[in-house]
């Protein structure tokens, strides 16, 4: 605490002396507290670097894969928080309307005249105590907590069924920021953040 304490003191200096921005300290000082664990957190490793066109029609899915634990994410929620993420910067997107296996999402995608398929799945889900409804149901000191998750995504290229990337995004929530969150409430961001680093811009 006394090095976040430090830090926080040495971005005021930097503003007050012109070197850095409102915004930038803002965001320096997001990130050391999201690393610190005060703040939700993720971290994404993709295979490629490989980008896209920014007028690529992508077609977005859902395995139907259950995550192993006591969490139960909605169906289709990867797919909706992907879609939400992507349509801002892909003006070409659309979403399964249900989980589905990957050779039906592939031949929907194909279906609609898609370039790619962004085939995404829940690999991991840890829903811990985060208000006293879920204390109340559970009374497991053991599962008090911050809530995490994993993301499989897969993209793939329609035409030739070519995987051009995969991505694994690692997520947990923050000790400020934990109350009545689930695993599915820290996925919007980095899901965005992939779209985002598909067309080469940096985060935000």
């Amino acid at each position: 605490m006394r090095s976040l304490v430090l830090l926080l003191a040495s971005f005021a200096s930097l503003a007050l002396s012109g070197c850095m921005t409102v915004s930038d300290m803002a965001e320096g000082t997001r990130y050391q507290m999201s690393d610190a664990g005060l703040l939700d957190h993720s971290d994404t490793r993709r295979s490629n670097s490989v980008r896209v066109q920014p007028d690529s029609f992508i077609f977005i899915a859902q395995g139907a894969f259950a995550p192993p634990g006591s969490a139960y994410p909605r169906p289709n929620v990867v797919a909706e928080e992907a879609f939400n993420g992507f349509v801002e910067y892909f003006p070409m997107v659309r979403r399964a309307r249900a989980p589905q296996g990957l050779e039906q999402a592939m031949v929907e995608a194909r279906s609609v005249g898609a370039h790619y398929l962004l085939y995404a799945r829940f690999a991991r889900a840890d829903d811990r105590i985060g208000n006293a409804d879920e204390w109340v149901d559970q009374q497991a000191v053991d599962r008090l907590g911050i809530d995490s998750g994993i993301i499989q995504i897969m993209l793939i290229e329609t035409s030739t069924q070519y995987l051009i990337d995969t991505a694994r995004i690692r997520s947990r929530g923050g000790l400020l920021t934990f109350h009545d969150n689930k695993p599915e409430d820290l996925i919007a961001k980095p899901l965005a953040q992939y779209a985002r680093s598909l067309l080469g811009m940096s985060d935000q």
